[in-house]
């Protein structure tokens, strides 16, 4: 009881700080409910990391910025999906609050590690988030399944991959014209990780990345976003460690 007592007194803290945050980030209005699902969410996170170890930031204020905040920072970069699928939800960010944030885009929350993938089931179920799915299972294969193939509008990843092996991961996802968008920290068109990018994902059928900035106060962090413009030829994704150990670009 001391330590759902504790996470239910962090979680309403943390909705204090992010409901001052969202005063000032100009975000797109949140629908009714947002917050106190939040909180809930929050509080399910800090019981949850308990036993499994899913999150390092565990402070109310830097709950509120570093995960809601940075998560909703992208609802600006989102036009209309139908479907979207979180990369590597973990602890289910950024794949929750967007779930919750915007109820009308079906998601898929994919980690593939089992323990994970109940946490996030869990979560979900508690929350009622009908909206949301949770797939335990390897990108790579998820790219070669006939099921996910080049059939979804939008791709989320956070502190996933570097930017050749988030591409070969996601893009085979993507349907054309739809789009990744991947959280990064400071970065320039001239980093290395954006010009080997940039070969990568000429090869899976995307467009040019684009870097934004995301939200002051996220101490300079950036979004990488990638139209899907061709198919990904059939031979990408590889098999599963291959993306890794050998990255394109």
């Amino acid at each position: 009881m001391a330590q759902t007592d504790g996470t239910a007194a962090a979680a309403l803290a943390a909705r204090g700080h992010l409901d001052a945050l969202l005063e000032t980030a100009g975000l797109p209005e949140l629908p009714p409910g947002f917050a106190d699902a939040a909180q809930h969410y929050v509080a399910l996170l800090l019981d949850a990391n308990a036993r499994l170890n899913l999150t390092r930031v565990v402070e109310p204020e830097a709950i509120a910025r570093l995960h809601l905040l940075d998560a909703l920072a992208a609802l600006p970069f989102m036009d209309a999906p139908a479907t979207a699928v979180d990369m590597g939800s973990g602890g289910g960010v950024p794949g929750i609050p967007l779930a919750l944030a915007r109820p009308d885009v079906r998601w898929i929350l994919v980690d593939s590690v089992a323990k994970k993938a109940a946490a996030l089931r869990g979560f979900a179920d508690a929350l009622g988030l009908r909206n949301a799915t949770v797939v335990a299972e390897r990108a790579e294969a998820l790219g070669q399944s006939a099921t996910h193939r080049e059939r979804h509008d939008l791709v989320t990843a956070r502190a996933c991959a570097a930017l050749p092996v988030l591409a070969e991961l996601t893009l085979p996802l993507l349907r054309r014209g739809g789009q990744l968008l991947a959280w990064k920290g400071p970065l320039s068109a001239e980093d290395g990780e954006v010009r080997r990018g940039r070969a990568a994902v000429g090869q899976l059928g995307g467009g040019p990345p684009r870097i934004v900035p995301s939200l002051p106060g996220l101490g300079g962090h950036t979004f990488v976003l990638v139209e899907k413009v061709s198919a990904t030829p059939a031979r990408y994704p590889r098999r599963p460690g291959e993306p890794s150990r050998r990255p394109l670009g």
